[in-house]
């Protein structure tokens, strides 16, 4: 019972936060994301400190926005006459998906990453207003 408790915890304490989060549970707390509603569009923001642009993706297919980052990382400290005391490597992805709607397309999606928040601009579906009933007068 010790030795399970005691594996657990060197698994956590040496696992890097944002390694191996390919699945939504895991990368929806990488990904921390808020949802707002504006009145025209949804203004999606996404935490992704640390993480160069050049590094994100996002993708539209079959109504489904998904974005896409990865991270990667070299530590180094050196003693002063030049042997490692510590060096680790590090490399990472993490990928979220959110329905968006089978009318939305790459035009009108709009997106900005600042300060290591992710900002993307959806704009609503359209509203479809009823067409109301036209009546043909009889003779």
């Amino acid at each position: 019972m010790y030795l399970a408790r005691r594996d657990n915890f060197w698994d956590d304490f040496f696992r890097n936060p944002f390694a191996g989060a390919v699945d939504q549970v895991n990368s929806s707390r990488l990904m921390k994301t808020d949802v707002k509603e504006n009145e025209n569009d949804f203004e999606v923001l996404m935490d992704l400190p640390g993480v160069p642009k050049e590094n994100i993706q996002i993708e539209l297919k079959d109504g489904y926005l998904t974005v896409s980052a990865k991270k990667s990382s070299v530590t180094e400290e050196q003693s002063s006459d030049g042997k490692f005391i510590r060096k680790e490597r590090f490399e990472g992805s993490a990928k979220r998906s959110f329905y968006v709607g089978e009318y939305a397309n790459e035009q009108n999606i709009s997106a900005a990453y600042k300060d290591g928040v992710l900002t993307i601009n959806i704009p609503k579906e359209p509203e479809i207003i009823p067409e109301q009933p036209k009546y043909i007068s009889i003779d």
